[in-house]
């Protein structure tokens, strides 16, 4: 028998886009067979009026209906579902249920929406069969062309049940086969025959909103879509394209993220074209076979652009050789900006129906450059969409993630060999000529006056004024009466009362207005072309423009200024009056810092008089060391706060961070901390500088200070590095392949304390890092604690060397995040310290710190001036330390510290007889005068290079 199903229309759809529309259409189920109706564009009411036929065999089965929202660029919305017995059909009166209204139902019944809408349909069973019934029957809707309803079927059900049936065949000898990958498959799947059965009948309905938009395209008829040429189809895009925006990222990361020197639409079209070869050359260097490149077809009534591109990947080590499918399909082309999402299917390997391999391409105007030739940005993000759950979903992420990883550096390669990539110092020498380029906007008075004195108050209040002006003239002097008296005029009714407050209220507002227009006035410049001070790193700002600023009154408007902030310093823009996207073109920078900027702020304030406190409008963070600094020199950057994401406000700025100094601003660092740390500090290798940042991820103008090994105490200790540049403290543990790794900044730090030792520290004295609140939440999972306001807390213990550790930590804290006034207050709080630990003990760079042990003692008759000519640094010094075997040796001229007392530098190494290992010293030496003037004290710390163990101790 024939089940025959009446799709008529439906209401009351919930709207499942943000402009309180949706896009919704129908899919139908009953067994195997699933059919799904047009999709209504923009409406909460759609009509379908199409009718689908059914071949029952079963009655004990049920008919699913569910309604759909189409999502053009990830997975389709679930709205809702109707779920009807067959067998109810059968029993009604006539074998048919009438024209019904059917309420839809939500997934589950934890869902708080309830009210879903409804669906009008008309189900019945077909009980008389003809010559135009069976042309219009399940077999043969798809190719029948005289069919009097509009049926849409996916497949016929012949062929249907062959390509099913021969499916299931292969998927059972798969799974079957006794290799490694087979074996893992029956073991951890709960229910294999399940598994493969409903990978054959298709996934249920009810998951639709988990699975992949191309599981929908799969499913659509194929006399909907039509091929096109790749220029015409690029063409009609551009002319069907609407000002959608670029998708964000995907949440699995980002693969390729590199401008290039070409044009948005020739990288398109070498990576897209039909034509291109470089689909073809990218197979060939990964290993691929067999590359089908299918032909661009439009799909949904010219909507949406779709290709197919099928190979046979390489086999690695542990999956054989296996087919892969990719569907691509582009959400954005207006000819200068691209997207296109690639959905990647490989069935055959284990596991593979459960999942699909996501691929965002997107493609955007690169930075300007001083060729004047144009440039595009390429941006490649990834995700992995799980259709099923299943045990390895770890597993099979962390292996996808490699396998992309690998992947896609063959394709920057290859890419590299076909366009150049933009170089960063290309973009830097464009600076002068990007901000030259800037003009900031006159505004004379008389135009400000204007806009600030054209409204209804001044105009209502002048009014008011000359009113009472005329009245005055014109009335009569009032006898005096009640407790009024010569001078003082009392209001004589409620009226007069009232009307005198009113006066009160204008006048007061027009105060207001005028305060606001003198101060505006005062504040309409800007630094505009105003050169920073000094030699270090210099921080320029151009404020171009602001988009969708919030406002604050019903006026629709407001009057933002912009305030930048950095290490401590600010910069104010001008207040544009009555706009809510400003232009501003104007520049700032900031006097060159000693060292490199961590962080700018930005805020956005509505301006509301010179007595009033300004009203935020939003705020945003530009992190110098998560953001490419080439990135920063175009960008719009969204402002955050509840106003502003309601708005989707956001900025317009060029930022640009340049070294003034060239390669000796490090050198120069590490002295000024040598002096804070009094312990010497070597100059890392390039290497060790670039697994630093390679391993944190950060900027190539980062680099390691010192390292040092240590516990991070957590529930339990965990043992790793604890790794200090000049602008952030990172830890580092890989214990049995468990990896942990976070970092903070140091202006993250609110304080710094050291807890005495404990057992449970092992004797160890810990350093307790306590972070300000909302700060350092990308390194949470590393906290001890945290406390009853919120602030996070990490534990540091068994340091090899605590005392240098400690000491090192503090001096760039107070570097990089106290004020001057608290930097003033600490150094006289150490020098007072450091003074009396002088005259008591005489001591040296934290050797009270060390319980020192005599090894040698004796008297020798010479004079002691000729005694000192062996630190002298002349012919006796050098023949001295080569008669004890050191190679090399080279030492500094005593330089003056303080007042009588001296500093110097040596460096030698070890003669094979001394040492096997042949290791290199660096040693700091002092002297000063003993407290009778009548000898000389002098102290000597070593630092061995090259020696087992020589990074955890000095001599």
């Amino acid at each position: 028998m024939k089940l025959v199903v009446g799709v008529i229309e439906a209401r009351n759809i919930p709207a499942m886009h943000l402009n309180g529309v949706s896009d919704p259409y129908v899919k139908l189920q009953v067994g195997k067979k699933r059919y799904r109706t047009k999709v209504v564009k923009k409406t909460l009411n759609p009509s379908w009026g199409e009718e689908f036929i059914f071949k029952v065999e079963d009655f004990k089965g049920e008919l699913q209906i569910s309604v759909l929202d189409e999502d053009k660029f990830f997975n389709d919305d679930f709205v809702g579902h109707v779920k009807l017995p067959i067998s109810q059909v059968f029993d009604a009166p006539q074998k048919s249920l009438g024209t019904v209204w059917y309420p839809l139902h939500p997934k589950n019944n934890r869902s708080k929406n309830k009210d879903l809408g409804e669906v009008l349909l008309n189900i019945y069973f077909q009980q008389k069969s003809s010559s135009m019934d069976m042309s219009c029957n399940g077999d043969n809707a798809s190719s029948s062309s005289n069919c009097p309803s509009p049926l849409r079927l996916e497949d016929s059900v012949s062929s249907k049940e062959e390509k099913d049936k021969s499916f299931k065949e292969e998927k059972e000898k798969s799974l079957s086969q006794k290799s490694l990958a087979g074996r893992i498959a029956q073991i951890f799947n709960k229910n294999s025959d399940t598994a493969v059965a409903s990978s054959t009948a298709g996934i249920d309905l009810t998951e639709m909103p988990e699975n992949s938009k191309a599981d929908v395209a799969d499913e659509k008829p194929d006399d909907q879509s039509s091929s096109v040429s790749f220029k015409e189809a690029m063409k009609t895009m551009e002319s069907k394209d609407q000002g959608s925006e670029i998708p964000s990222n995907l949440p699995g990361g980002v693969l390729v993220d590199q401008p290039y020197v070409v044009s948005p639409a020739e990288l398109n079209s070498l990576l897209f074209s039909s034509d291109s070869s470089f689909p073809k050359s990218l197979a060939e260097m990964q290993g691929s076979k067999d590359p089908q490149l299918g032909a661009w077809k439009f799909e949904d009534g010219d909507s949406s652009l779709k290709r197919v591109y099928t190979y046979i990947k390489a086999p690695t080590k542990i999956i054989k050789a296996t087919k892969a499918t990719e569907e691509q399909t582009y959400l954005r082309a207006d000819g200068k900006s691209f997207a296109v999402l690639v959905v990647v299917s490989t069935p055959d390997v284990p596991y593979g129906s459960t999942f699909k391999t996501e691929l965002l391409y997107c493609i955007t105007p690169g930075p300007e450059l001083p060729s004047g030739e144009q440039s595009a940005h390429l941006v490649i993000s990834w995700r992995m969409n799980f259709l099923q759950s299943t045990m390895m979903k770890g597993m099979i992420e962390n292996g996808a993630r490699q396998g992309l990883k690998e992947g896609f550096e063959q394709f920057t390669t290859l890419l590299t060999q076909s366009v150049k990539p933009v170089d960063s110092k290309d973009i830097g020498l464009n600076k002068e000529q990007i901000l030259g380029s800037l003009q900031a906007e006159p505004k004379s008075d008389w135009k400000l006056a204007f806009q600030y004195f054209a409204n209804f108050t001044v105009v209502s209040t002048v009014f008011m004024a000359l009113y009472v002006i005329v009245h005055i003239w014109l009335a009569a002097p009032s006898t005096i009466q009640g407790l009024e008296f010569v001078g003082l005029d009392l209001p004589d009714s409620i009226g007069e009362f009232i009307v005198c407050g009113v006066l009160v209220l204008q006048g007061e507002r027009l105060l207001q207005i005028i305060s606001r227009f003198m101060h505006a006035r005062a504040q309409k410049g800007s630094d505009h072309g105003v050169k920073a001070q000094g030699n270090g790193w210099l921080l320029t700002v151009a404020l171009i423009e602001g988009s969708n600023l919030a406002t604050v009154d019903s006026s629709g408007y407001c009057d933002p200024y912009v305030v930048f902030t950095c290490n401590g310093k600010s910069r104010t823009s001008s207040i544009k009056f009555q706009k809510s996207s400003p232009q501003w073109n104007e520049i700032f920078e900031f006097d060159a810092m000693e060292e490199p900027p961590s962080v700018l702020d930005i805020e956005v304030f509505d301006f509301d008089g010179l007595f009033d406190e300004a009203t935020s409008l939003g705020q945003a963070e530009i992190n110098f060391l998560k953001s490419n600094i080439s990135d920063l020199a175009d960008v719009w950057v969204p402002l955050q706060g509840k106003q502003a994401q309601a708005c989707q406000s956001k900025l317009h700025l060029r930022i640009f961070l340049d070294n003034t100094r060239g390669g000796h601003v490090v050198k120069e660092y590490l002295s000024k901390m040598e002096k804070e740390v009094g312990k010497k500090i070597n100059l890392r290798s390039p290497q060790t500088n670039s697994a630093f940042q390679k391993l944190f991820g950060l900027p190539p103008e980062e680099f390691l200070i010192n390292d040092f090994t240590c516990h991070l105490k957590r529930k339990m200790p965990l043992q790793g590095r604890l790794f200090l540049s000049a602008r952030i403290l990172g830890f580092h543990a890989n214990i049995f392949g468990h990896k942990a790794k976070f970092y903070f900044l140091w202006e993250d730090i609110e304080d710094i304390q050291v807890s005495p030792p404990t057992l449970a520290s092992m004797g160890s004295p810990i350093i307790v890092i306590t972070l300000r609140l909302g700060r350092g939440l990308d390194a949470r999972h590393g906290a001890r604690t945290q406390d009853r306001e919120g602030r996070l807390k990490f534990n540091f213990q068994s340091f090899v060397s605590f005392s240098v550790a400690h000491r090192t930590i503090m001096a760039l804290w107070k570097a990089r995040s106290l004020s001057p006034e608290q930097k003033v207050q600490i150094v006289e709080e150490e020098s007072k310290t450091k003074c009396l630990q002088t005259e008591e003990s005489g001591s040296f760079l934290g050797l009270e710190d060390v319980s020192m042990s005599e090894i040698y003692l004796t008297t020798l008759s010479v004079p002691i001036s000729s005694f000192m000519e062996i630190f002298g640094g002349g012919e006796m010094d050098r023949k001295a330390m080569e008669r004890a075997g050191c190679l090399n040796y080279s030492c500094s001229p005593w330089d003056s510290e303080s007042a009588d007392v001296y500093e110097r530098q040596i460096y030698f190494r070890f003669d094979k007889r001394v040492s096997r290992f042949r290791g290199e010293v660096t040693s700091t030496q002092q002297k000063s005068p003993l407290p009778d003037k009548k000898g000389w004290l002098i102290e000597e710390v070593m630092t061995l290079h090259g020696v087992p163990l020589g990074d955890y101790f000095n001599v």
